[in-house]
C-alpha cells in the first residue's frame, strides 16, 4: 500500500485499535492508521455511530401525511362538536322536562356519540 506507507511490524503492529491497520510513513518516521468502518481517530479509538439520513422526498411525504392526518382530525372534531350541539338543541327544544328525560327512540343513536 504505497498510499499509506509500509505496513507496521513488531510492536508497532498493535498501535491501531479496534482492528485498524497500522502503516509506517518512512519519510516522517510516523505511524498512521487506516480504520475499519464505524471507527475514527488517529488510532481508531473513537466509535462513530452510523447515521442514516432520510432524503428530502421521504421527509416531505412524511410531513404531508402528518399534516393531512391532523387536518382530518380537526375536521372530524368540528363535525362531532356541531352534531352534538345540534342534537342538544333539538332535544332541549322538544322537551318540556329537559333534554335528559326525553325518549330518544326517534333519534339515531350515532348522534349521541361524544355528546
Amino acid at each position: 500500500m504505497a498510499d499509506h506507507g509500509d505496513p507496521c511490524n513488531g510492536l508497532d503492529a498493535s498501535y491501531c485499535m479496534n482492528g485498524g491497520k497500522c502503516f509506517k510513513i518512512p519519510v516522517m518516521d510516523t505511524l498512521t492508521c487506516v480504520c475499519n468502518e464505524n471507527y475514527k481517530g488517529s488510532r481508531c479509538e473513537q466509535y462513530q455511530l452510523s447515521i442514516t439520513a432520510h432524503d428530502a422526498e421521504t421527509s416531505g411525504v412524511i410531513a404531508a401525511v402528518f399534516i393531512l392526518a391532523l387536518l382530518i382530525l380537526v375536521v372530524l372534531a368540528a363535525v362531532i362538536y356541531n352534531t352534538c350541539k345540534l342534537v342538544m338543541s333539538y332535544l332541549q327544544s322538544h322537551s318540556q322536562v329537559g333534554y335528559r328525560f326525553v325518549k330518544v327512540i326517534n333519534i339515531p343513536f350515532v348522534l349521541f356519540i361524544g355528546c
